[in-house]
């Protein structure tokens, strides 16, 4: 299962026990939603929380936004359950926290499978440890059922020691490792949160090195976050109209027997091609959700 291209550029975080979140989440602009089980919800709530989620996802409404479902380990109380649940639940995806080995994956890909999940259901996986990051290729070539993986950079950072600052230098190595392993093996990838809501500058600088970085999007933890990463992580109006120009000379050259392009002094090649046709189907694909069409 290899990542389609398709707008990723919000995603946000919902607790899963809080029905007024749920409902909102209906009306916010945000390209992914995240219906958290684990860090937001208390253990006495777990339950409670699971079956206002999938109450919400029966009823609808969601859009055409991509919905992961995060649910607690296999090795706590609640983890076998939120996978039943999750396999019978219409989420688009599964999110699995601190995934640290390929064996996570496939023994939560047999529970989904043994609880009814429909084939494109896919897993994600969380990237929040040491070990994970160390073994993040193992981890992205775990299953054909593998659709992304999703940066947990506080859990990162406390794990490491490591202060986490507005350039994350001390995350880069990690940030990168994953990067490398998602696009070995065709996935998505979304970037970390960013968890002061009063620092706007340092926000939108996390999500242009993000963007830099190669990530797909950002991860978010409040909705007056969406608008600056759609904004950062949507193709601009002169990348747009550069792809444009790239894809139409290309084809006028190989129309007309040329082996060289040049498009505002620089040499274009297929793989400039490639990238710009890509930009073009992102940029169609945000006019699509946009419209309630993805």
């Amino acid at each position: 299962m290899t990542a389609s291209i398709r707008p990723r550029r919000s995603v946000l975080y919902m607790p899963g026990s809080n029905p007024r979140a749920l409902e909102k989440a209906r009306t916010l602009p945000a390209d992914g939603l995240i219906f958290d089980l684990e860090d937001a919800v208390a253990p006495d709530a777990k339950s409670e929380a699971r079956t206002l989620i999938l109450d919400a996802l029966a009823q609808g409404g969601y859009g055409g936004r991509e919905i992961l479902l995060r649910v607690n380990g296999t090795a706590t109380a609640w983890g076998r359950d939120d996978l039943a649940a999750a396999a019978r639940s219409g989420a688009d995806g599964v999110l699995l926290p601190k995934v640290e080995s390929a064996e996570q994956v496939r023994e939560a890909e047999a529970i989904l499978k043994n609880s009814g999940a429909p084939d494109d259901q896919a897993i994600w996986c969380m990237m929040e440890t040491p070990m994970g990051v160390l073994r993040a290729a193992e981890i992205a070539g775990s299953s054909p059922r593998l659709g992304g993986l999703v940066m947990g950079t506080s859990d990162l950072a406390k794990d490491l020691h490591a202060a986490h600052t507005r350039m994350r230098l001390p995350m880069l190595v990690s940030l990168g490792q994953c990067l490398l392993a998602a696009r070995a093996y065709g996935l998505a990838i979304l970037d970390g949160v960013h968890l002061d809501l009063e620092d706007a500058e340092g926000f939108e600088e996390s999500c242009r090195q993000g963007l830099e970085l190669g990530f797909d999007g950002k991860t978010l933890i409040h909705p007056k976050t969406i608008d600056a990463a759609n904004r950062i992580f949507a193709p601009s109006e002169a990348e747009l109209a550069q792809a444009a120009k790239i894809v139409e000379a290309f084809q006028e050259a190989r129309a007309a027997g040329a082996g060289v392009v040049v498009v505002g002094g620089k040499l274009v090649e297929q793989l400039h091609v490639d990238m710009a046709e890509r930009t073009m189907a992102l940029a169609r694909q945000i006019e699509a959700l946009g419209r309630g069409e993805v």
